[in-house]
């Protein structure tokens, strides 16, 4: 599905990833951790096709076996969801028309995006999947962080893509509202569909995620099956602290001395 081979890509003057190599495959639930500033975000922003890798020989960026796959084509196969989204959405935009523009990726509703009623329809069937159709008339900047990210993520499942990218799905939530959020991710994966999410906290990694690949200073500093990555070994390593690991039931916690 993602092929990252030698990789580069810069953000404004900085050097953020640096060739990076990563492959993942359709039907893969992976989680991406790494601390603040690691390149987890600049990793998704160029799978998203708001970023774009730096030209050289012997790298290439290929989603769905492509280097050059249609923009739209990737809207309707990936649906995204990040905080940068969260925080620069349409303002005045109200929570049906957030999730209706998942079919046209775009921002905010537009006059020559008009949705059929068919996926008016479908909009607001996602809406109440996720528990707020009763937001519908409600402005998005008026809506709690929780009632964003559910909205945010409705519109990313709107068109049922085949792949869920989420940026840190907890981010800005408080506690009721971040395990919620983790339970729809749970549903989401028994519909046996990808899902990245990238985290820099452990127990944000639900158990049906079986992948975990660590990622520091632009660089995967480990890679494989989430009982050999999360080790207090490897986290210690990642976050230059002391920490220790724990599991039960598939859910991972981690503390330090």
């Amino acid at each position: 599905m993602i092929e990252f081979h030698q990789v580069t890509a810069y953000q404004q003057q900085t050097r953020v990833l640096n060739r990076l190599s990563l492959k993942i495959e359709s039907h893969e639930r992976v989680a991406i951790l790494g601390p603040n500033g690691a390149g987890k975000s600049t990793l998704l922003k160029l799978i998203n096709r708001e970023l774009y890798p730096v030209a050289q020989e012997g790298s290439y960026l290929k989603l769905f076996d492509s280097e050059t796959i249609h923009l739209w084509q990737l809207r309707d196969r990936i649906g995204f969801v990040s905080h940068d989204l969260q925080e620069n959405y349409t303002p005045y935009t109200t929570a049906l028309e957030v999730v209706v523009s998942g079919f046209f990726g775009a921002i905010g509703s537009h006059e020559h995006l008009q949705p059929t009623n068919i996926q008016v329809d479908q909009a607001r069937a996602m809406m109440t999947i996720l528990g707020i159709a009763q937001d519908e008339a409600c402005m998005f900047q008026r809506l709690s962080t929780g009632q964003k990210r559910r909205l945010l993520l409705a519109r990313a499942l709107v068109h049922h893509p085949e792949a869920l990218i989420f940026d840190e799905p907890a981010n800005g939530l408080d506690m009721g509202a971040s395990l919620s959020m983790l339970t729809l991710l749970r549903s989401f994966c028994s519909e046996d569909r990808s899902l990245i999410i990238t985290t820099h906290h452990v127990d944000e990694i639900i158990p049906e995620i079986d992948r975990v690949v660590l990622i520091n200073r632009g660089q995967i500093i480990a890679d494989g099956p989430k009982p050999d990555i999360l080790t207090s070994e490897n986290l210690s390593e990642l976050y230059q602290t002391r920490l220790h690991t724990s599991e039960k039931n598939g859910w991972y916690r981690c503390w330090h001395d």
